[in-house]
């Protein structure tokens, strides 16, 4: 954990991200005895400036490396902005872009300039790939790993990890631009572009230090993007009730600032639950395998979570499944506006189930609920139901997924 500065520039705020502790098992994953990074959290300030004071102030950093979105890039002045800001002379590389899913080939790559350009920092402003790639960056530059080879060693999927894993002294700095979430939690996806796999890596002093929030920087953040990347106890209910209507107020104005500012503070307490190891279940592990077919991570959920809500109840015997989805369903009909579009959509509230309302406000900000919409045919749900069980989310969905058949009938009702 860093320590606070001293002389805080006016109108930052600037705290621990979360106040509890991290749980040290994530929950289906075979890890023990994690030291999970608790990072900082700014806003308040323009991300240009907060960056540049961290890095002087509080990492005493001088070689920086930043890896951007390419969009933001190639369209914008914000990846300049933020250059000018910590100063030239001081940025040592710059990676525009990265493909979604993280490759593990550009992340060796990436790892690979920083490393030669004795990186002391890295920065990333762009959404959630951008970030993950970026702790998988500095896990590799903390022990060396070079190669496709040595990275799978890594992976929590493996059966060979190095018994004496070195924790990242490299200080990751994560300005997102989307609301992914994955800024706030440790454990990192990278894809196997070998097999198409999407493999997790978490070891101990993996992850972000500080996460710098810029609700006016997300105004560039193509609404579909913005829409599509958000993910009960009190922490998970309060953000439940901020993350809905702030993405249809984000729908209704694109330049909502303070919505989007709504829709960030929502993801912080949404994360919570993730952090202490509830696992992602069944929707994220069928959407590892749309990435590869090129489909956004914040799209799978779309189109997979309705559906995989929809399967636990049917077939869970566990009764806290239809107890926990009627939690949700009361919140979200005692919020008036999310109540009036339920309505709007002609549901009511003692017939709709979970899978429906999620349906509604998915389809209420416009965005893809059915596979075909994203040209992905019936001829494809055989292998990718074969390879979601090799996925470490599926045996830890509320009905375990351990048969190629189970996934295969929620990808039908998404066909």
């Amino acid at each position: 954990m860093i320590s606070k500065p001293t002389n805080e520039m006016s109108g930052e705020t600037y705290k621990p991200a979360f106040t509890e502790p991290p749980g040290t098992v994530l929950a289906g994953i075979p890890v023990k005895d994690l030291k999970l990074t608790t990072p900082w959290m700014s806003y308040g300030l323009p991300y240009d400036l907060a960056a540049a004071k961290h890095v002087s102030e509080t990492y005493n950093a001088s070689r920086v490396y930043i890896i951007a979105s390419g969009t933001l890039a190639r369209k914008t002045d914000k990846v300049d902005r933020l250059i000018s800001a910590i100063g030239k002379e001081n940025v040592v590389g710059l990676r525009k872009g990265i493909t979604p899913h993280t490759p593990w080939t550009e992340i060796l790559s990436i790892a690979k300039e920083c490393r030669e350009a004795q990186a002391d920092c890295v920065v990333t402003l762009g959404a959630g790939s951008t970030t993950d790639g970026a702790k998988i960056v500095v896990l590799c530059l903390a022990n060396d790993i070079e190669t496709p080879e040595q990275l799978a060693r890594y992976s929590i999927e493996s059966t060979n990890i190095p018994q004496n894993v070195a924790q990242p002294t490299v200080p990751l700095i994560t300005i997102p631009t989307s609301l992914s979430g994955g800024e706030y939690y440790s454990l990192a996806g990278g894809t196997d572009t070998t097999t198409n796999h999407k493999h997790g890596f978490l070891h101990s002093g993996m992850g972000t230090k500080l996460i710098i929030l810029d609700p006016d920087l997300c105004k560039t953040t193509p609404e579909y993007h913005w829409l599509t990347t958000s993910k009960s106890d009190a922490k998970a209910e309060k953000g439940l009730r901020l993350i809905v209507p702030g993405l249809l107020k984000c729908k209704a104005s694109s330049d909502d600032v303070a919505a989007r500012h709504q829709c960030q503070m929502a993801v912080n307490l949404a994360m919570d639950g993730v952090r202490a190891g509830i696992p992602m279940g069944g929707s994220h592990a069928i959407g590892h395998q749309l990435g590869p077919l090129g489909v956004a991570h914040g799209i799978t959920s779309c189109i997979m979570n309705p559906a995989v809500m929809k399967y636990n109840v049917k077939h869970g015997q566990d009764p806290e499944i239809p107890r926990r989805q009627q939690m949700v369903r009361d919140i979200l009909w005692s919020e008036p506006e999310i109540e009036q579009t339920f309505r709007a959509a002609g549901l009511k509230r003692d017939t709709a189930d979970l899978g429906d309302l999620m349906d509604c406000i998915i389809r209420a900000v416009g965005l893809p609920r059915s596979l075909s919409e994203l040209n992905i045919g019936e001829e494809q749900i055989s292998k990718l139901a074969e390879r979601a069980l090799h996925d470490q989310w599926s045996p830890t969905n509320p009905v375990p997924l351990l048969k190629a058949e189970q996934v295969a009938e929620i990808l039908q009702a998404v066909l």
